[in-house]
């Protein structure tokens, strides 16, 4: 894994040195989601209030689960948005999406489980997946709209389920999974569970939830299911992927809770995950119903996506994230994505998310960054139209 590193994180290295030779402003690069709105001015004032008023306190450690106080908080946001009636002991915090995910898949894996996931995908799940010794099967993508086959979802379950991943908002495409998919899929899961008797467990990996579009809705999973976990992270709500915050949500009507929640902590000590940073702790705790600022998100999604159309791209609308799923003007996306570089145009191809044929922009970027890049998209184009590939 040192050495096959991942494909994003080669072409944000690569646009790091080509900014280096031609000037940032001449290299277009939709590779990496960092979030290009600030934080909201709250974060950075609670953080300064923090380390003032608890110099002597705010860098200790905490509680392995992070401090209860800061878990309540978060609880009780979570209660009032989704009528849920969350303790502070049903929530593990954690250092990010990342490390929430690791967590609960350390904990919940035996020899001989199999994990279900559905195209497209963040390429990392492979990763963590195979790194617990689970096996992983992948629903294909469901074209064009990129919801869930429920039929190839039900043929895909075997007594060895032990694990489904949902991610909505999607990364890659930008798709919200309809309440319609969502109950239809939790259908399934209930069918196949008390067949097999055995808890299949969903896992809801949602660090995108509050980037939606349109007055689109998120269905919250645990409302429709109840062995649902719960990863989130506030990397992108906040703009705080450095920071390295996020949570686990372990409801106690889950199936085998009780030994379920230990086996997620045993995880997290195993992994060196306890204590998350523990001044962000309290600033999230703080902020919890807080936001960057979506609207600027939305208006680079318009005008990706007319810009495109235009130019005559074929691409997914996104509702949510801040991902653009575009076809590629061949059939290989590697190779569609190396001669983007010609135009400085950095695209992450679609093969690693399982649905070959497409390329990933990530469109956290500045407005300017979006327009500028639209002769380059133009010049691509045109190459594609006159030279036969």
């Amino acid at each position: 894994l040192g050495t096959a590193r991942s494909v994003i994180r080669e072409l944000f290295e690569y646009g790091r040195q080509r900014a280096a030779e031609v000037g940032a402003e001449n290299v277009f690069d939709f590779s990496l989601g960092n979030p290009s709105v600030p934080a909201p001015a709250e974060v950075n004032d609670t953080a300064i209030q923090l380390l003032k008023e608890q110099a002597d306190t705010i860098h200790c450690y905490t509680s392995a689960p992070g401090d209860a106080g800061a878990r309540q908080r978060i609880a009780d946001s979570l209660n009032r948005r989704f009528g849920e009636q969350y303790t502070a002991d049903e929530l593990y915090l954690t250092v990010g999406a990342a490390a929430s995910l690791c967590c609960v898949f350390n904990g919940l894996t035996c020899p001989g489980d199999e994990y279900i996931l559905f195209a497209p995908f963040f390429p990392e799940y492979r990763v963590w997946v195979e790194g617990v010794g689970a096996a992983l099967n992948v629903i294909p993508a469901k074209l064009p709209d990129f919801q869930i086959d429920a039929a190839a979802f039900g043929q895909a379950i075997t007594p060895k389920t032990k694990v489904v991943i949902v991610n909505t908002p999607n990364n890659p495409s930008g798709v919200v999974y309809s309440e319609k998919t969502i109950k239809n899929l939790c259908t399934i899961l209930k069918k196949k569970s008390e067949e097999y008797g055995a808890p299949i467990y969903l896992i809801t990996d949602e660090p995108y939830r509050e980037i939606v579009y349109d007055d689109i809705k998120v269905p919250y999973l645990t409302k429709y299911y109840d062995d649902t976990l719960v990863c989130y992270s506030y990397s992108k709500s906040l703009s705080l992927p450095g920071e390295r915050i996020g949570y686990i949500v372990i409801p106690d009507r889950i199936a085998d809770h009780e030994h379920v929640a230990p086996a997620i902590a045993g995880a997290a000590r195993v992994l060196g995950f306890v204590c998350a940073p523990s001044l962000f702790q309290q600033v999230v705790a703080k902020c919890v119903d807080d936001t960057g600022d979506i609207s600027a998100y939305k208006k680079n999604r318009d005008i990706l996506v007319d810009g495109l159309k235009r130019i005559g791209y074929t691409c997914v609308k996104p509702q949510g994230a801040f991902y653009l799923f575009m076809k590629a003007l061949e059939e290989d996306a590697y190779a569609f994505c190396e001669r983007a570089k010609k135009f400085d145009l950095l695209l992450v191809p679609s093969d690693d998310f399982g649905c070959p044929g497409y390329v990933r922009i990530s469109y956290c970027v500045s407005e300017k960054a979006i327009v500028d890049s639209m002769p380059a998209f133009e010049k691509l184009m045109e190459e594609y139209r006159t030279n036969a590939v």
